[in-house]
């Protein structure tokens, strides 16, 4: 059966954003499975993605502190439709970024990261899938706020969606 599945990081709620858009919300009401690659910076947030998630696949990042630890990993796991997937916040500098993924992360199909705010979407030396949904709250330099939906069946990775977020 397929399922489908929102994609978000680095939203620091209520740092750098007092909520997230709607458009998220909507999107992780709909989810079958949500990922979450960390900076999410209020325990809040965490509490209102468990309670709205079907399904919540989520990591710690580098802004949460230390009351994150007994909540969050800082890798999770799980294969989904046949897809094994990784969740991480960090991955490194850009420079190498895949073939350090294949080092880190040689048991796993997908790989979906963090941290950079930039949306990320390319396929390792090895064939494994590497995605950044960016931030829906902090585009940094990006020209829109971001997040990402997808679907996994048999074994695949299809309908990769950029979402772009309006500008305030």
């Amino acid at each position: 059966m397929p399922t489908t599945v929102a994609i978000v990081s680095d939203t620091h709620v209520p740092q750098r954003a007092r909520r997230l858009p709607k458009e998220v919300w909507a999107a992780v009401d709909d989810a079958d499975l949500v990922v979450h690659a960390g900076d999410w910076t209020g325990l809040d947030l965490v509490d209102e993605f468990e309670a709205r998630s079907t399904r919540l696949l989520a990591v710690r990042g580098n802004n949460d502190g230390p009351e994150f630890e007994p909540r969050l990993p800082l890798v999770a796991h799980a294969t989904i439709e046949g897809v094994r997937i990784a969740v991480v916040h960090e991955t490194g500098d850009k420079a190498g970024r895949e073939t350090r993924a294949d080092r880190e992360h040689p048991d796993v199909d997908l790989i979906v990261f963090g941290h950079s705010h930039i949306p990320w979407d390319t396929v390792t030396p090895a064939g494994r899938r590497m995605l950044n949904p960016g931030s829906p709250t902090d585009r940094r330099r990006q020209p829109n706020r971001t997040f990402l939906t997808l679907t996994l069946d048999r074994g695949r990775v299809e309908d990769v969606i950029l979402r772009r977020l309006p500008l305030d």
